[in-house]
This record gives structure tokens, C-alpha cells and sequence, in this order.
């Protein structure tokens, strides 16, 4: 009954009863009644005629919760039917609003208690504002000012408004208006500045309200950013600033409002402004904290605001020194203030909390990189760059520029010094570095990687190069006297051995090739030294990834030095029987590192050796392998493998792969034995795991030989098809007999991992097999009936979506060859696996991604078999396409967008471009309309925007030679089908966007034929109409804008390539040939 009286909307409604019901949803009552009343209330917000009873709760209820339900309600109508209001509705609303903002705002009493409501009809203001300013109320601002003028308490509102106003305009209007919008906003704001500037100015001169003068530093700290210069520079207002900054009760404000100004940068105009800011900024700065401070104590044991206000330091020298350290450079009298301030922040930079460590570390890496690429322009330094920093100045020597370079670097030798110290001291944790100090101070292996500490390990990393390259001598120097600190135990701990050689590897590839030699001798040695004197297994543990870590970096320096890399593969070895968490794995991580770059080293006669390394290896591999874990063991073979592949003589090579896969073939051999004489033996579970384990390490082999892993691989396969056939048909038996749960047991899992490995060892080989078509033909036939019949037969639980990847692979590797079997291919899997996964967007993941790869291949390599199917399949081919960019999961989405690419540009280019383009255009254009505007498939926009640039392309090209409409149904005849296509597409959206006027759409449909041929200003267009459409405000819109990110991305990395240890020896990929 109560339900029913407050959905009749045709006269006021019955605010008790509206307050009993919200008292309900939020209330402590049965779940029953909570449940009833978010049914009335979300009843309500749906009805279209709620809005006009905003007013008539608002003034009638006490209850807060009530009052932002009915705000909610306004603001849904303010952001997608304003525009459609009648005038005096908007004009009713907009003066209601104000109203009571400031009758609550205007005295003191009032507006503490009321704050909550207060701040959020700010934000209904602001929102309408949106819309109204400046074109439909010229006067806000004007009004606003004056109103500010009558009260103190209306003025600190007021301040608030002003701030959040500058904030939608400046900060978060991406992808929440169009641009024109936000342009015209930004000229308004910007024309009417000098009624606010003037308000501020006032305030901060004559009020003695500490709220009020809060409210109005923190409005200016919003607007400092965009504001005409002279407001700031002509008018009394830094001065001001700098006056409130010694007072503790505005210190972070004010210094958050420099460092605003201290981040602007126009030009030399104001240059004398910014020098004397900073003079008695620091002149300040040291009757408040003196340059003596140990920050790091003072931070650990302050307030919250002290801590903030340290971190606004670090903000505030880091914005001066990024725009305007050449002023304080350039004349002599202010390079002490300019060093100085360099000191303070180093001091700063040692506070142990990331956020503040984060701000200093971003600058000093752009501070290191200017001095860098100063020193880099060759037409200046000769072959400077590798000697050193500190060169001496002969009179003469250098003139012009040649000369401000050396003065600049040495003007910043002692600073860049002590920077280097600092980041050998806080150096974060490496990706490669397995082993950590827990918090309860013990030694064990890392669970979980941290992602912010690598992103921090990326930038501390680059920025230690450049410091190298700056002046190597010195980089050198301080990391071998902190080492031999750590040797006589002056300095000696975890942590500081730890951030050293993290420091130590992280520079590889930076010195010169003698000089790295020298250095890497010295540090090899004292680190082997140390390992030998320290006593504690957690000692050791640490010491052994330290060496592990330094030694898996230097790869140029181990090719060259044999007995070193001799001395290192033993050391791994011996690591390898050390059971401490962590250090096997790591053991056997930096032996496969090492082994990829310096593979050549092992299997050519070394001087002094009686045989190759490998050949020795071999003899001993069952000892070294013997404490290992399986996982262990396989990452030792794909290492061996390597060093194996790099063996050029043919006859070495197989000996070597046969004594290499002694051990699993003689288990191998044995278990085939016993299953000849009783087939039983195979249902073991520990034989099947020892087959899994034979058959993970053949693959690991497999990954690093490549073709030269064909004789091992001839010797396994039957025998190999024949367990996966056996295994199959006991996973089915099983699974037939026990009933819905079978499938989850561990003999079935286990039978499956096997089933599994067995398709992942085939596809490895074939993938990696290189130049030898005949392989694939070798291999394919034998496995058409035990894998792709086997898995037709299987019941849906009991297929492994590997055998869809595994022929991907051989489509994509044999490519054309395969045309004769993909009807097969189809048979066997297409129908089925289909069936599984067009249930619903959950079940079977696997078969879903790796289906529509397979479909995928199919369409780039075997296009003419796609086009042999009869009209049914290709339906289902093209329903599964639409159905698979449906999917919120992002790999699935993509992979159906660019199948559905492949298959619209070769239907183009083929004889049945008509009849496939008359059957499917529409569907394709509405449902990539569907997910392109629903917002759950962001990701996919690039590719969305691709499909339709391909389609409205299409129409507008000569390829579509008949009616892309049914002239049976339509009885209209349209001239072409471009104006068919336009009228359809205006229709489509129409329908889907009732809140656009006719006009709007039109407007945006005509844009999409105009620009059709230029990729960027087509997918601007159609950002643009998100935005209109109201799908997308309020939301993380970078998705839309990803493409231009992924661009700025590649280039950085060309820029990293040209810079000798920028990316780590380990990292290029090449094939550092090592003869």
C-alpha cells in the first residue's frame, strides 16, 4: 500500500513516508525490508517525472539521506536530459539550488552543520553549470563574486564552488565533454579571472578567518595552473604568498600554491620574479627546517603534517629545478642558493617512504638525462663520453659551447656524486633476484613479485647509467669502497649488500670493454672472497644470489674470459645442491641466462681443457641434476639444449642429444617394457607422473633445439600417440562411469596433464622446427586420428583445448600446405567445440581463446578452404566471430576483432564479395555499433573503429557491384549504397540514442563518410560521439586513447636502444655470436 502511494507521482509526494523508506534501506531491519525499499527507491530513480519532486523533499525533509537521494535523481536528470528540459524548468531548478546554498551558507552555524549537503549541492551546481555557462548565464561569475562579498562564511562556499568548477574544467574533462565545450568553458573562466583574482586578494589581505583563508589558498592552488600570468607576476599576490608560508597553520597550502607557480614555465619574461621567490623562499625554508636536518628522522617521527610538508618540499624543488635550474645556473651569485637546494632534496631523497622517494627519484632521473644528452652531441666532446667526468680545464682548450658543457659538469660534480651514493644505497630489488627478507627479518624465497618496486627498479636503473656514463671513475670508486666495507665487515648487512650488487648489475653494458673487465674482476673476486669467509646458511643464501645476479649481467664479460665463466657454471653447480629456499631456482635461472648468451663458449675446445665443457657436463649431469626439483631439472635440459644447438658439426651434435637424453629414455624404454607385457602397468599413478616427467623434459630440450631435436623426437612419437590414445579412452571410460564429478579426480587430472604435455611437446617442436617443411607433413598425418579424432569422440569435459593451439601452430608455421586438411580440421573440432562454448561467456576459457585463434589461422593462411564451405557453416563461422567479440575478456574480443578484419578484407578481394557483404554488412555494423557504444569493450575500440573505417570505406569503393539491400523488402530504391548505408546508420543510432537530437546524429554519421580516409581524425570523430552520447562520462576513458600511448612506448624504446646498458646486454635479442 505504502509502496503503491509513493510510486503515484501525480501529486507531491509523501516525504515521511520517503524518509521511512530510505531509513529502511540503510537501517539495521530484516533483509526482507531492506530488499523491499531499494525496490521502491530504485522504482523511483527510474520513473521519468521523479525529478519534479526534488524540490518539494528537499524543502520538506530533516533526513540527509533522503535529501542525497533526491540529489541523486537531479543529477542523473542534469547529465542526460538537461538540454531536453523546458526553459523554465532549468531556470526554476538552477535559481532553487542557489538559493539554498546560500541561505545554508550564510551563517556560520548553519553551514558546519550542514556541511555534508552543502558540498553536495556545490557539485549539482557546478554540473548545471556545465550546460548553462556561459552562453544561457552570462552573469554566474559576476553573481558568485558579489554574493561572496555579503558574508564570510558565503565566501568560503563560495571558494569552494570556484575550486571545483576550475577542477571540471581543467582536470577531469577528458572524455566528459566534447572539445568545443571545454574550450569554451576554459575562455570564459579565463576572461573572468579578474573579479576572483580580486576576491582572493581581498581575502587574504583583510580576513582573519583561518577557514577562510584555507578555503581560498586551496582555490588558488586549483586555478595557479591555467590563470594569465600577470595575475600572478604583476599583482602583490606571490609576495603574499610567501608571507603566509612561515605561519605553520597555512605552511602545506601556501607551499603547494608555490610549487603550483614554481611548475610554470613561459618563456625568460618573468625569470628576476622566479630568482627572488626562490632567494626568500630559502632564505624561509632554513629558520624552518635548516639544511643540518636528518630528514629521515624528522620524517619517521613527525606528524602527518610534517610529513606532508616534506613531501611538498620535494614537490616544490622538483617542479623549480625541472623549469628554471638555468636561471639559478647561469649567474654566479645564485649557484649557492641553486646547490643548496640540490642538498636538501639528496637529504630528502634518503626519507624511507615511497611517495616521497618516487617525486625525488622522477626528477633526478630527468636531471641526469639532460646532463646526459648535453654530453652526448659529439660535435662537442670528442671521445669525452667514455673518460670521465671531472676533465681538467686548460685555458683555451674549448670555446662557445664546449666550454658552458664543462663548467656545467663541473658545476654539478660534487652534487651528482653524492646522488650516485644515494642510489646505490636505496637501489630496488631486480626482476632476476628470487631470494628476500621476509618481516620477520628471515631469508626466503619471494611469492610474490611486486609490480611498483620493479617499475622503480626500471628508473633507478636508468638514472645510475647515465650517472655512470657522467663520470665512471667515480661511479667505480664508490661501489668498490662500499665492497671492500662490506669484506671487512665495517658495513656489513643484508640490506647493504644487497642494494650494492643490485647497483653493481644494474650498470652493465654501460662501461667500456677493458674497464668493465678491470671492475668485474675486482668485484667477482671480493663477492667469491665473501661467500668463503661469511659464516650462516642465511649468509650465504644471500651472498650466493648476490653473486648469481651480478655474474647473470655481465654476459660479454664471462664470453671473453673462459676460466671466469669455467669458475661461475661450477659455483652455479654447487649452488644447485643448496637446499635454502630460492637458491636452486635461482642457480639454475642464471645458468640458463648465461648458457643463451655465451652457448658457443661450451662447446668449442677451450685452451688447457682436454674436451668441450659440454661433453664433460654431460658425464657428470646425473650428480648435478640429483638434488634438483622437476621444475629444476627441466629448465637444466633447455640449457643444456643450448649449448647443443650451438654445436655446428652434425655427428657431435646428435651424440651430444643422445647422452643429454639418456637418463628419460632409458625410464622411457623401461616403462614401454613393462606396458607390452601388461598394458595395466600405465594406469600407475606414479608411472604416469614419471611419463609426465619424461615427457616435460623432452619439451624443455625441445624449446631450445629446434630442428635438432629431430632425432630424439623420431625416436618417442608412435610410442608417444599410442600412451595419448590410451590415456584418452581411460579419461572417457572414467568419466562415462563416475558421473559428473569423474572429471575432477586426480587420476583424471593427472591423465589429462599428460594428454596435455604430449600436444605441448609437439607443438613446441614444430614451432621452433625451422625451414623443414617436410616435418610438418611427417608429423601431421599419424596424429589426424589419435588427436584431432579423439578429440571429436571425447565427451566435452575430456578435450584439451591444446589440440585446437597445437594446429593453430601448424597452420601458421606450414601456412598454404595445409589447405587439403583444414575440411578435416573442421570436422573434427569445429561444430563440437562450438557447441561447448556458445552456452553462455563462461565455461570452457581455454577452448574459447584458442578456437578463435585456430579460426584465425585458418582465415590468414587457408582462406579458399573458408570459402568452400556451404552457406550453413559459414554462418556459424560468422555467428562464433560475433559471438567472440561479445566477450568482456579482452584476448577473446581482440582475437575475434581482427579474425573478423582477416575475413572482411579477403571476402573483398574474392569473387563473392556481394553475396558474403549483402548476407552479413548490416549485422557486422550493428553489433560492432552494439559493443563499441555499451562500454564494456573499451579495450577492443581501435579495432572496433578499424571494422567500421573498413565498411564505410567499402561502400564508398568500387569493389560492392549490387544493392547491399533487399529489394523484396525494402520497396524504396536507393540511388546507392552509400545513401542506403547513411539512412540505416542514422535509423541505427537514432533508435539507440533517444537522448540525441536527429540533427546531432546526422551531423555524426555525414563526419564518418568525411573522414573515412584518414585514420585519426575518423577515430577522434568517433570519440567524440561517446562523449555526446553520454555512454562514456564519468568513466576511465584511457582505453580509448591507448593507441597513442602504445606509440609514445616504441619510441622511448628506440631512444633506450641508442644508449650503451640502457637495456641490459640480457635483454637485446641478439645472437651474440661468441666464436
Amino acid at each position: 500500500m505504502a509502496a503503491e502511494k509513493l510510486r503515484d507521482l501525480s501529486q507531491p509526494i509523501d516525504v515521511p513516508l520517503l524518509d521511512a523508506t530510505v531509513a529502511a534501506f540503510y537501517g539495521t531491519g530484516s533483509k526482507e525490508e531492506r530488499s523491499a525499499a531499494d525496490h521502491i527507491l530504485r522504482d523511483l530513480q527510474s520513473n521519468p517525472d521523479m525529478w519534479l519532486q526534488v524540490v518539494h523533499i528537499l524543502s520538506n525533509t530533516q533526513n540527509l539521506n533522503t535529501k542525497f537521494f533526491a540529489l541523486q535523481v537531479l543529477e542523473g536528470v542534469i547529465k542526460y536530459r538537461w538540454n531536453a528540459l523546458p526553459t523554465e524548468q532549468r531556470d526554476g531548478m538552477k535559481n532553487y539550488i542557489s538559493e539554498v546554498i546560500v541561505t545554508l551558507s550564510s551563517d556560520d552555524i548553519s553551514f558546519r552543520r550542514e556541511r555534508l549537503y552543502v558540498n553536495k549541492l556545490n557539485i549539482i551546481l557546478v554540473q548545471i553549470l556545465k550546460h548553462e555557462w556561459p552562453v544561457r548565464w552570462r552573469s554566474f561569475i559576476p553573481d558568485l563574486v558579489a554574493a561572496a562579498k555579503t558574508s564570510e562564511t558565503i565566501c568560503e562556499n563560495c571558494m569552494a564552488i570556484l575550486k571545483l568548477l576550475s577542477e571540471e574544467v581543467f582536470d577531469f574533462s577528458r572524455g566528459e565533454m566534447t572539445q568545443q565545450k571545454i574550450k569554451e568553458l576554459k575562455q570564459s573562466l579565463n576572461s573572468e579571472f579578474m573579479l576572483i583574482h580580486e576576491l582572493c586578494t581581498y581575502v587574504l589581505a583583510a580576513s582573519q578567518r583561518p577557514e577562510l583563508i584555507r578555503a581560498t589558498l586551496a582555490t588558488l592552488h586549483a586555478f595557479l595552473s591555467w590563470i594569465p600570468l600577470g595575475y600572478i607576476f604583476e599583482s602583490p599576490l606571490l609576495e603574499t604568498l610567501l608571507n603566509f608560508f612561515p605561519g605553520p597553520a597555512y605552511r602545506n597550502l601556501t607551499l603547494q600554491c608555490l610549487t603550483e607557480v614554481a611548475a610554470l614555465k613561459f618563456g625568460d619574461f618573468y625569470d628576476g620574479q622566479y630568482v627572488k621567490m626562490y632567494t626568500i623562499f630559502l632564505g624561509q625554508l632554513q629558520a624552518i627546517v635548516p639544511l643540518t636536518t636528518n630528514f629521515v628522522e624528522a620524517y619517521a617521527n613527525g606528524s602527518s603534517e610534517e610529513q606532508a610538508f616534506i613531501q611538498n618540499l620535494a614537490l616544490f624543488f622538483t617542479s623549480f629545478f625541472k623549469n628554471h635550474i638555468r636561471i639559478l645556473e647561469s649567474s654566479p651569485e645564485n649557484i649557492n642558493a641553486l646547490l643548496m637546494g640540490l642538498e636538501y632534496l639528496i637529504n630528502i631523497s634518503y626519507v624511507d617512504d615511497t611517495e616521497v622517494f618516487k617525486v625525488c627519484l622522477d626528477y633526478w632521473n630527468s636531471l641526469v638525462l639532460e646532463l646526459f644528452e648535453a654530453h652526448l652531441d659529439p660535435d662537442h666532446l670528442g671521445s669525452d663520453i667514455t673518460t670521465g667526468m671531472q676533465t681538467p680545464m686548460i685555458p683555451g682548450m674549448v670555446d662557445g659551447l664546449g666550454s658552458q658543457l664543462l663548467q656545467r659538469r663541473q658545476l654539478y660534480a660534487v652534487p651528482m656524486s653524492k646522488l650516485r651514493l644515494l642510489m646505490i644505497c636505496r637501489m630496488a630489488k631486480p626482476e632476476e633476484v628470487l631470494i628476500v627478507e621476509d618481516e620477520n627479518g628471515n631469508i626466503v624465497r619471494e611469492t610474490m613479485r611486486d609490480n611498483d618496486v620493479l617499475v622503480q627498479y626500471k628508473i633507478m636503473r636508468e638514472t645510475l647509467i647515465y650517472l655512470a656514463h657522467l663520470d665512471h671513475e667515480d661511479t667505480e670508486k664508490q661501489m668498490l669502497s662500499k665492497l671492500s666495507k662490506q669484506l671487512n665487515g665495517e658495513d656489513w648487512s643484508w640490506n647493504n649488500l644487497n642494494t650494492l650488487c643490485w647497483a653493481i648489475g644494474s650498470i652493465s653494458g654501460s662501461m667500456m670493454e677493458d674497464q668493465e673487465n678491470r671492475f668485474l674482476v675486482m668485484v667477482i673476486r671480493d663477492l667469491l672472497n665473501l661467500c668463503e669467509i661469511t659464516k650462516g646458511k642465511d649468509n650465504k643464501a644471500v651472498i650466493a644470489s648476490n653473486i648469481m645476479y651480478v655474474v647473470g649481467q655481465y654476459p660479454r664479460f664471462l664470453r671473453a674470459h673462459w676460466k671466469f665463466l669455467k669458475t661461475v657454471v661450477n659455483k652455479l653447480f654447487e649452488f644447485m645442491h643448496e637446499t635454502h629456499p630460492g637458491v636452486q631456482d635461482m642457480a639454475c635461472d642464471t645458468f640458463l641466462k648465461i648458457v643463451q648468451k655465451c652457448k658457443r663458449k661450451f662447446v668449442v675446445m677451450q685452451i688447457g681443457e682436454n674436451e668441450p665443457f659440454v661433453s664433460e657436463l654431460l658425464t657428470t649431469l646425473p650428480a648435478t641434476i640429483a638434488d634438483l626439483e622437476s621444475h629444476q631439472i627441466h629448465s637444466f635440459y633447455e640449457s643444456v639444449g643450448h649449448m647443443i644447438q650451438a654445436e655446428s658439426e652434425p655427428s657431435k651434435r646428435d651424440e651430444y642429444l643422445q647422452r643429454l637424453m639418456q637418463l628419460p629414455n632409458q625410464k622411457w624404454a623401461e616403462i614401454i617394457g613393462q606396458a607390452r607385457q601388461s598394458v595395466d602397468y600405465l594406469k600407475d599413478q606414479d608411472v604416469i607422473r614419471a611419463v609426465l616427467h619424461i615427457l616435460q623434459t623432452n619439451t624443455s630440450a625441445a624449446t631450445s633445439l629446434g630442428t635438432c631435436f629431430l632425432p630424439q623426437i623420431t625416436i618417442l612419437f608412435l610410442d608417444v600417440l599410442n600412451v595419448y590414445r590410451m590415456y584418452s579412452e581411460l579419461i572417457s571410460t572414467t568419466i562415462a562411469q563416475g558421473g559428473p564429478y569423474a572429471s575432477r579426480s586426480s587420476m583424471v587430472k593427472l591423465l589429462r596433464s599428460v594428454k596435455r604435455e604430449t600436444l605441448k611437446l609437439v607443438e613446441t617442436f614444430l614451432d621452433k622446427a625451422e625451414d623443414q617443411p617436410h616435418i610438418g607433413k611427417q608429423f601431421v598425418s599419424p596424429m589426424m586420428d589419435p588427436i584431432l579424432g579423439d578429440y571429436a569422440r571425447n565427451v566435452p569435459d575430456a578435450r584439451e583445448s591444446e589440440v585446437l593451439s597445437l594446429f593453430a601452430t601448424i597452420i601458421n608455421k606450414y601456412k598454404g600446405t595445409m589447405i587439403e586438411d583444414v575440411p578435416k580440421i573442421f570436422e573434427a573440432v569445429f561444430q563440437c567445440t562450438l557447441e561447448m562454448i556458445t552456452k553462455n561467456f563462461e565455461d570452457y576459457p581455454e577452448h574459447r581463446l584458442k578456437f578463435f585463434s585456430l579460426l584465425r589461422a585458418i582465415a590468414t593462411h587457408c582462406f579458399p578452404a573458408l570459402i568452400r564451405l556451404s552457406s550453413e557453416q559459414l554462418k556459424l563461422v560468422m555467428d562464433s566471430i560475433i559471438w567472440a567479440f561479445r566477450h568482456t575478456e579482452r584476448n577473446i574480443a581482440e582475437t575475434g576483432l581482427n579474425l573478423l578484419l582477416e575475413m572482411l578484407k579477403n571476402f573483398q578481394a574474392s569473387e563473392f564479395s556481394n553475396q558474403f557483404y549483402r548476407t552479413y554488412f548490416l549485422t557486422i555494423e550493428q553489433e560492432i555499433f552494439a559493443v563499441l557504444t555499451d562500454t564494456f569493450h573499451k579495450p577492443g575500440f581501435k579495432l572496433h573503429v578499424l571494422v567500421l573505417q573498413h565498411l564505410i570505406c567499402l561502400v564508398e569503393s568500387v569493389f560492392l557491384t549490387e544493392p547491399l539491400w533487399d529489394a523484396a523488402t525494402v520497396p524504396y530504391p536507393y540511388p546507392n549504397n552509400s545513401v542506403f548505408v547513411r539512412e540505416y546508420t542514422i535509423k541505427l543510432l537514432s533508435s539507440s540514442f533517444p537522448n540525441m537530437t536527429p540533427v546531432e546524429v546526422t551531423q555524426f554519421v555525414n563526419g564518418l563518410f568525411e573522414s573515412r580516409l584518414d585514420f585519426a581524425s575518423f577515430k577522434n570523430h568517433i570519440r567524440d560521439f561517446l562523449v555526446q552520447s553520454k555512454e562514456f562520462s564519468a568513466q576511465d576513458n584511457k582505453d580509448l586513447y591507448a593507441e597513442e600511448a602504445a606509440a609514445q612506448r616504441e619510441r622511448e624504446r628506440q631512444r633506450m636502444l641508442s644508449i650503451p646498458g640502457l637495456i641490459a646486454p640480457n635483454e637485446i635479442k641478439d645472437e651474440m655470436v661468441d666464436s
